[in-house]
């Protein structure tokens, strides 16, 4: 079945919501009362219809409007967009990637027909249609690994793995939670992820590294990763950060439901096939305080998780302006009774 695209957008005036299926397949993260980090890596397999698993890439009623957002940034900073020049045979890697799994998943809004090395890719939400050797980037309007990265939602990382570990040696980043591509690129594992507090000593990130630099051809796997944000921006990077960081001091007991929201990523880790380098694709999800609440459960499971934060989590996170407003809110719709363990809606 088509899905319905919205007109919507995520700077200025912000006109973005969830409609109520939207709410529902929302890939909330918290399956207990407190929070801490982990590895919490699975199999990316096919999850239940309808949900954010079903497909390896999630393509919602957000996918067009997402998009002209991820032009809108890459227009105003071209250095969210950067490739080292032995990743050439990673691009084709993604760009096959991308293409089948859309085609194959959504044939009502993409298609892609092979003549040999000759390919014709077509987009419909988007009008594009492309014809294109192969192999071959004289033959496509742009670097192949941009061309497809600005027609996938989320954010995505390819990943050259030598010296035993991983380098970020390129990536199509708009929708990043404060953290800069262009300070990123070709930093090792370990460079790239040092700011997360108590990580580190809790050998996350090492174990992490060990389980991906043995990641499979065809067994790609996944995560969820979050934060809050004020309003439904997309962008928050440091080099924008004067557009974003003072919205945290908007933030007032009235309207906190409305602008406070959480933010879940759905980082998923695809080996491959011929660079034998990995992509990390990081797809963002939206939704505010208000939003959550029409299930009571994960506002109370919230509540829970807020509540019992840890000082470095909430300052990492950058919630330290308005955690107590937001606990306070959300204190309503727990009534302290026992919760099962699980992040299902009701």
């Amino acid at each position: 079945m088509a899905l319905a695209f919205k007109q919507e957008t995520f700077r200025n005036d912000y006109k973005y919501s969830n409609s109520p299926s939207a709410i529902k397949r929302f890939p909330f993260p918290f399956a207990e009362d407190q929070y801490m980090y982990s590895v919490n890596i699975e199999p990316h397999v096919k999850g239940k219809q309808g949900t954010v698993c079903e497909f390896p890439f999630d393509v919602d009623e957000h996918y067009v409007a997402e998009c002209l957002d991820k032009q809108i940034t890459l227009d105003l900073d071209r250095g969210r967009y950067a490739v080292l020049p032995h990743m050439m045979d990673a691009q084709w890697d993604f760009v096959e990637l991308t293409m089948e799994a859309l085609s194959n998943d959504y044939p009502e809004h993409f298609s892609l027909k092979k003549d040999g090395l000759n390919w014709t890719w077509e987009n419909k939400p988007l009008n594009i249609k492309q014809s294109f050797v192969f192999g071959d980037a004289s033959t496509m309007p742009m670097d192949p690994f941009e061309f497809m990265s600005r027609q996938v939602q989320g954010d995505f990382v390819l990943l050259d793995q030598r010296d035993e570990t991983l380098y970020a040696d390129g990536g199509f980043v708009t929708s990043q939670a404060d953290w800069s591509l262009a300070f990123n690129v070709g930093m090792s594992w370990r460079e790239w992820h040092a700011p997360v507090p108590r990580a580190t000593e809790l050998g996350v990130m090492d174990r992490a590294l060990k389980y991906l630099l043995n990641l499979q051809l065809g067994s790609p796997v996944r995560r969820l990763n979050w934060t809050m944000t004020v309003n439904p921006r997309l962008d928050t990077s440091p080099e924008n950060y004067p557009l974003w960081g003072t919205e945290r001091n908007t933030v007032n007991p009235e309207n906190v439901a409305d602008k406070v929201h959480l933010r879940v990523e759905l980082q998923s880790l695809f080996r491959l096939p011929r660079s034998n380098a990995i992509v990390f694709s990081i797809r963002c999800y939206l939704m505010s305080l208000k939003e959550l609440s029409s299930y009571p459960r994960w506002a109370k499971r919230l509540h829970r998780v807020q509540k019992t934060m840890h000082p470095d989590l909430i300052e990492y996170k950058g919630m330290t302006k308005f955690h107590p407003m937001m606990v306070e809110w959300l204190s309503k719709f727990d009534d302290g009774s026992a919760m099962d363990v699980g992040t299902q809606p009701e």
